[in-house]
């Protein structure tokens, strides 16, 4: 929508987050005369959306525009910002209401605004309240443009998925404890609940699962569920319903029964009376996720019944409360053999759940991974979108950035999406577009849509970042519409987030729509698969650790080739699992696009590239231009301090200093590990050689001694060195070589979970600056951390501007604390522009 007049907002001494894209800062310059002098909603019940939208309205003209507004239930009209639903209108206004029914569907609404008058309708209280967050949404971004329109969602599933465990922690909780648990029990303070689901109303989410996939069977005891029932009642004002996961193995854990068999009769006693206990005291309850048969779940395999006839045993009790049971593809118990050339993890979804088509009840969605493995920084679209046509499906994403940075690394994830939601499945030879599967609009399924597995935690910035927030927005505003524009939906969330001075958007614009495929670079690139540890933190870089291991992320790398052969003629026949144009195009070295030839295909290292670079040269100018692009964003939120509130800037620029250094470790482990397995040489020169890089192990040691890393690649040459003890203080010295000049000096070191070491950095006894090694136990970064000395550990921290005098003695002392022995790694000594 273009912005007729844009107004910038004053900034703030500081900020936490805590707002979002909900912070309603004060615009300044003109503002329009011609606004609303009253609001009224045509509900006054403190549970009802609508009367939420009124108060929403009320806080938002408060904030903004600096105007008082009062709120009534009744009123005119005229210059008044009226919000409600069709009924609702129509039952105050009589002929005059607006005759907007037979353009909305469930949760859509219809926005007028002509000058000071605003009608907000909506088909139902959501749609409404829906509405009034997207006009609050055009004037926080100084947008007074008169419209008049109607719009509807996409698909009736907008869910989230919370990864919240029952004693508070968060599965990959890099944002926090629980907002909704502690203890087992549910918390006594909702507050930040209700919060949440104010933020999950403005994006249209309209139901968040609050507890785990791996569920806890006493989130269904008596007990809680009245206190999920809490929860829901904060839900309820914002229009977000409540679903919670289940333990297939409930009957045997909680009721006591000696199965949980979905055929047996006790079995379906027990759901049923679990059903009925969670309606009676939530009536607006919205379903059941499950998570069977996988990573050692219980499920129905056990008893040698089907996937569906578990998920039917979930969707019957729910049928007559209207509620739905969204039953995840990701099923694979059966672990493969790495050994059998035609094993593959990847065509467990299709395998198992095509053959069910048309089994699973009507209120069933069979819950989708966007690729066959698990989030990777790219996979192709799974191919089980086109085999279930007479199923009910829907994508799940992640905003939780498990496998991508932990949102210690900006990554926006959008443009990943896009790559799946766009993707053409070719069914039957005809567009089949799988956002256009998702939604049912290709099968013409009456329920579809999608769930994001977010991992909002009890951080003032919610998920641990500033920035990994634009994921949360950009999945509400596209799971109301898969074809807005990836990077229009992020100005949208920078303007309503850090404000509309134009620098500020165009840079941070700028950053995250270069951050996946930077991040893709440095980490895995032609589709072979994130390269982090898949058996530790999901973090750091090893890529030793997807082969030889039993999880079927395999790479299958030797000294002369690498990739993984899902060729149906010589492989593990995944390409076949896609609709014959598809498989024909992936069946093929020639027709496979390179970004995910290796995920097709296994190939030398010498294989050429469409680009006419051979892959292993790709990985090397690849890492390279990934951690290149890092370093980058480093100066470029540089440039707006002084327009991004103290508190922000100083936040957001300690994560981006992170990764632009986590991004060298990256660079350096990949492609030494691929260096190391193939022997072939940089055509540019770069493995290996480090003129500006001062091994720690090369030093005068006095107090430390070498330690040998493992994996090897993460550490530069293998080695760092650690104190003798851990109660001792080490010292390591060199004198230094290079010109006379003005340096950044960056120290690379391992900050281990379990100690705080302390560390002073000098040059000929001018201190040139000291620090703790504290960032992962005081939570100053949220990713899982690691009681080792790897690439989940690695770190560095860089002193700018130093002055070197050639000559200069530079000496490092480290004190080791806890388990952490002040491990070091290497100096550089870094010209100005130079990325070590």
């Amino acid at each position: 929508m273009i912005l007729k007049l844009l107004l910038f907002a004053g900034l703030a001494a500081a900020e936490t987050g805590r707002d979002a894209w909900l912070r309603y800062a004060r615009l300044t310059g003109h503002i329009p005369s011609a606004l609303p002098s009253s609001i009224v909603a045509l509900n006054s019940s403190t549970s009802s959306p609508v009367h939420t939208a009124g108060q929403e309205l009320q806080k938002g003209f408060s904030g903004i525009l600096g105007k008082q507004v009062a709120v009534s239930s009744t009123g005119k009209q005229a210059s008044s910002a009226v919000v409600g639903t069709v009924a609702q209108f129509q039952k105050a206004f009589g002929s005059s209401a607006p005759n907007v029914s037979a353009e909305l569907i469930e949760d859509g609404f219809w926005l007028s605004v002509k000058g000071s008058t605003v009608q907000i309708v909506g088909q139902n209280e959501r749609g409404a309240l829906y509405g009034a967050f997207e006009y609050l949404s055009m004037l926080a971004q100084g947008n007074f443009t008169n419209v008049e329109f109607a719009t509807n969602p996409a698909a009736p599933i907008r869910w989230i998925n919370s990864w919240d465990n029952m004693d508070g922690s968060i599965t990959r909780g890099f944002g926090g404890a629980s907002v909704f648990f502690a203890d087992g029990l549910v918390l006594s303070n909702l507050t930040r609940a209700a919060e949440y689901a104010r933020l999950l109303s403005s994006i249209r989410i309209n139901a968040a699962v609050v507890n785990d996939v791996n569920a806890d069977f006493h989130t269904v005891n008596s007990t809680n569920i009245q206190g999920v029932g809490r929860i829901a009642d904060v839900f309820r004002p914002y229009g977000v319903q409540l679903a919670l996961s289940l333990d297939f193995a409930t009957p045997m854990e909680l009721g006591g029964l000696s199965t949980y068999d979905p055929l047996d009769d006790g079995v379906i006693a027990f759901w049923g009376n679990i059903t009925e206990q969670i309606y009676d005291r939530i009536p607006d309850f919205a379903g059941y996720l499950v998570k069977a048969d996988s990573e050692g779940t219980p499920g129905p395999l056990v008893y040698n019944r089907t996937l569906a006839q578990g998920a039917n045993l979930f969707a019957r009790p729910l049928v007559p409360h209207g509620g739905i049971v969204m039953y995840r593809a990701f099923v694979y118990n059966q672990l493969p053999n790495e050994s059998d050339w035609q094993a593959d993890r990847a065509n467990a979804a299709v395998n198992l759940f095509a053959p069910l088509d048309g089994q699973f009840d009507d209120n069933v969605v069979v819950q989708i991974k966007y690729g066959p493995i698990d989030f990777q920084v790219r996979e192709p679209a799974s191919p089980l979108f086109a085999n279930l046509p007479q199923t009910n499906v829907a994508l799940e994403l992640q905003v939780c950035q498990e496998y991508l940075g932990q949102q210690t690394h900006l990554v926006y994830l959008p443009p990943l999406w896009r790559t799946v939601l766009d993707f053409d499945l070719r069914v039957q030879n005809e567009t089949s577009l799988v956002r256009d599967v998702i939604t049912g609009e290709r099968f013409n399924r009456r329920l579809g849509g999608s769930a994001a597995v977010v991992n909002v935690g009890a951080n003032e910035t919610w998920l641990g970042s500033h920035l990994a927030m634009s994921n949360l927005y950009a999945y509400g505003r596209l799971a109301w519409d898969w074809s807005l524009d990836s990077e229009a939906v992020l100005q949208d969330w920078t303007r309503l987030t850090f404000g509309t001075e134009p620098t500020v958007v165009s840079t941070i614009s700028t950053m995250s729509m270069a951050s996946w495929p930077a991040y893709e670079n440095y980490s895995g690139n032609l589709g072979e698969q994130t390269l982090n540890d898949i058996l530790y933190t999901h973090f750091g870089p090893n890529p030793q650790t997807l082969d030889n291991t039993v999880w079927g992320q395999w790479t299958r790398a030797d000294h002369t080739s690498i990739g993984m052969d899902r060729t149906v003629s010589n492989g593990t026949g995944f390409s076949g699992q896609y609709p014959a144009e598809v498989a024909a195009m992936f069946e093929s070295v020639e027709t496979t696009p390179d970004n995910l030839l290796l995920w097709f295909h296994h190939v030398n290292y010498t294989q050429k590239l469409k680009s006419g670079d051979t892959v292993i040269q790709h990985f090397y100018d690849a890492h390279y231009e990934g951690a290149q692009t890092a370093a980058e964003f480093v100066g470029m939120w540089e440039g707006l301090e002084g327009k991004v509130d103290e508190q922000r800037f100083d936040e957001v620029l300690y994560r981006q200093t992170f990764q632009a250094g986590h991004a060298i470790l990256w660079r350096d482990a990949i492609v030494n590990f691929y260096h190391n397995a193939s022997g072939i040489a940089d055509e540019k020169g770069r493995v290996g050689t480090h003129p500006w890089r001062i091994e720690a192990e090369s030093m005068e040691l006095d107090g430390y001694v070498p330690y040998v890393v493992s994996p090897f690649e993460v550490a530069s040459g293998a080695t760092a060195i650690v104190t003798a003890t851990n109660t001792t203080t080490g010292t390591a010295s060199t004198t230094l070589g290079f010109p006379s000049g003005t340096y950044d000096v960056a120290v690379n070191y391992f900050d281990m979970f379990g100690g705080n070491s302390s560390y002073s950095l000098s040059l000929s006894g001018r201190t040139v600056g000291t620090w703790v090694g504290n960032a992962v136990d005081t939570g100053k970064l949220g990713h899982t951390p690691s009681i080792y000395i790897d690439g989940h550990s690695a770190t560095r921290i860089t002193f700018k501007g130093v002055s070197v005098r050639k000559g200069d003695v530079l000496k490092i002392v480290g004190r080791a604390d806890g388990v952490e022995p002040a491990p070091l790694d290497y100096v550089s000594v870094l010209p100005a522009g130079v990325v070590d």
